[in-house]
């Protein structure tokens, strides 16, 4: 390794590049960190980190109209888009600092300039012009939103990374989509006062997760105002005369919107590294093709985090990272565990899930136990929210494991992270049962559904 520049030079400067850059560096390897944009990637400059401050922000007219409930008079109340923007990108810029900062204090080497891939051991600095060598090389370039050329009109549409820094707040978005993103998204906009419409080509939002927590949510969510319309795609998107966005369905009908979001999925970062020139494999969608350590094909090239395709969540790409570095670093092979991944929607109300969905469970175990409550939380007893909460515990039968368990209501996403942990030691609905509840709270009611509410043998609900 003496004779290159570098053990260790990482392209990208996401969650899980800078944790292998910074890792690698405090081993006391030379590393270099090559990030084109700004250190934080994704989930730190345009994705989680800012996504939730919105969430957060949206919150507030809902806070105002409980407080009544318990005694508070609240004035009218007035929001500031300009404020927010302001504000978040002054959080931002503190976080991105952290980033670069923990690289070089670990005592990496930064680069804001685009790499690429010259051959298995070398990298081409395009801002510096000049080409450095390493014994290793990491691809963490993650991803981007998915665009949709074939709309007609979709040079109009915005996407997630534009829609933290719009010049003004819209009065009326449609986003389209029905993943997490678009989930959102609308949420957001709706808490914030823009009149959101949210246009999905599946039969119901959120795929992939329990149809329980799927319908809940939508329903709620137009209970609050959403419009959601599924099955639809747009046809096109076209500026009319007063400067607003028509946009024509599949359904026939025609909206007409300041904004159009695009939700609909993303895309490695893959293009133009010099990957294919290497020989890198990619799969259709140009994702990194890896074995379960995180190798390429190509010998001395690895590749973590969303510009795998294979669980694009922040902290996977972190996990990820962590695996690499056993792996390339210190003799012990160790493949990143992609089961059992605790995970929230930041809707309104809040999702969390680990596990099997009751479908999933249905199609893997022959005998499936189904504990499921829906009541009203007690924060809403006195405000008066008509809205309800969900719980419910997927177990299997036979091993009496709970397999899944999946909320919506208020912290759910908290609730899902500690549950991780007895899902993924394998614990079942009698530790459950054996755990005291705390009360009063939400979560009791997670140790305290003692009786199945059905179960499904061989696919039939008995």
């Amino acid at each position: 390794m003496a004779g290159y520049d570098y053990d260790l030079f990482v392209i990208g400067g996401g969650s899980g590049g800078v944790r292998a850059a910074r890792v690698a560096a405090a081993l006391g390897k030379r590393v270099a960190i090559a990030e084109e944009y700004r250190f934080g990637g994704t989930c730190v400059i345009r994705g989680c980190v800012p996504k939730k401050l919105y969430v957060y922000a949206s919150q507030f007219p809902e806070h105002f109209a409980d407080a009544a409930g318990y005694g508070w008079t609240v004035p009218e109340a007035s929001f500031d888009w300009q404020t927010l923007v302001a504000n978040k990108d002054k959080e931002i810029a503190r976080l991105e600092a952290i980033y670069k900062r923990n690289v070089e204090g670990s005592g990496g080497e930064t680069f804001h300039s685009r790499a690429v891939v010259v051959d298995h051991h070398s990298i081409y600095l395009v801002a510096e012009d000049r080409t450095v060598s390493a014994d290793q090389i990491l691809i963490a370039t993650g991803g981007r939103p998915a665009p949709h050329p074939a709309l007609s009109g979709h040079e109009y549409c915005i996407f997630s990374n534009e829609a933290f820094d719009l010049k003004q707040l819209p009065k009326a978005i449609m986003i389209e989509g029905g993943g997490y993103i678009a989930v959102e998204f609308a949420n957001i906009f709706h808490g914030l006062g823009v009149d959101t419409t949210l246009v999905y080509r599946g039969q119901e939002i959120l795929s992939r997760f329990d149809m329980d927590l799927r319908r809940s949510l939508h329903e709620t969510m137009e209970k609050k105002g959403i419009k959601i319309l599924c099955p639809a795609v747009s046809e096109w998107v076209r500026k009319n005369p007063e400067g607003r966005l028509d946009v024509l369905l599949s359904s026939g009908q025609t909206l007409t919107v300041d904004q159009v979001m695009l939700a609909i999925g993303r895309i490695p970062n893959t293009e133009n590294m010099g990957l294919e020139g290497v020989g890198v494999e990619l799969g259709k969608t140009g994702a990194i093709v890896v074995d379960k350590y995180s190798r390429t094909n190509v010998d001395h090239i690895w590749a973590i985090g969303d510009v795998t395709h294979r669980v694009q969540l922040t902290p996977v790409a972190i996990h990820e990272a962590m695996c690499f570095i056993e792996t390339a670093f210190k003799n012990n092979p160790t493949a990143p565990d992609h089961d059992t991944i605790p995970t929230a929607v930041f809707s309104q109300p809040e999702i969390g899930t680990v596990g099997l969905s009751e479908d999933d469970a249905i199609k893997r175990y022959p005998d499936v136990e189904i504990y499921r409550a829906s009541f009203r939380p007690m924060r809403h007893t006195l405000s008066g929210r008509d809205e309800k909460m969900l719980m419910k515990l997927v177990v299997d039968s036979a091993s009496r494991k709970v397999i899944g368990a999946h909320i919506m209501g208020p912290d759910a996403g908290e609730m899902a992270q500690l549950l991780g942990i007895p899902l993924k030691a394998g614990l079942t609905k009698d530790d459950f049962d054996r755990t005291m509840a705390v009360h009063p709270t939400a979560a009791e009611e997670l140790v305290t559904m003692y009786k199945p509410t059905y179960r499904v043998k061989n696919g039939e609900r008995v």
